[in-house]
Formats: structure tokens, sequence, C-alpha cells
């Protein structure tokens, strides 16, 4: 089964490009290979489902690794981008 890997973000938030290199790490870690889909909130063509995750938000087979509330897609995550270990974790959780 392949595993779905989004990140979501907006332009500008501070804590984006510490997300993608978390995630790639994350990925490594896992044995995944380096490959995900990103959703910038701040783009038209953004479906509307993701609008609801905060910048940054890393979803695995749609679901936040950190479990965290649905807020609005142009707010930043005041935790910052998520940890190495919690992405790695749930890329391994969702394979069982």
């Amino acid at each position: 089964m392949t595993q779905r890997v989004e990140l979501v973000f907006f332009e500008g938030c501070p804590h984006a490009a510490e997300a993608r290199r978390r995630l790639k790490l994350a990925l490594e870690e896992a044995g995944v290979p380096a490959h995900w889909d990103e959703w910038d909130t701040g783009l038209p063509e953004t479906p509307t489902s993701y609008l609801k995750f905060g910048s940054p938000t890393v979803l695995v087979d749609g679901q936040d690794v950190t479990g965290g509330a649905e807020g609005s897609g142009m707010g930043c995550v005041v935790s910052g981008a998520p940890e190495v270990a919690v992405i790695a974790k749930a890329l391994r959780d969702s394979r069982e």
C-alpha cells in the first residue's frame, strides 16, 4: 500500500522550510521514498479540504502527524514544524 504524504503550508510561513527538512529526514529514517505533495493554502487551486490546517502541517494518509486540532490555513502552528521522530512514527504506524 502506498502512503500519501503531504505538507500543508502557506508561502511566508517561517516554519515551512524546517518542516520540509524534517519531513525529508523522517522519510529517510522510516525507509520511505522521499516524495510528498505540497499544498499552499494561499493559492486558489489548493482544495478547500486543506484550508483547515495551520502551517506547517504534515499529513500521512490524511491524518495530521501531531494529532493537532484543525484551525485556519493562514495561521502558523505555534509549535512550529513537527519533530522528525513524530513524523517517522506516523509513517511507520500507517504501514501497519
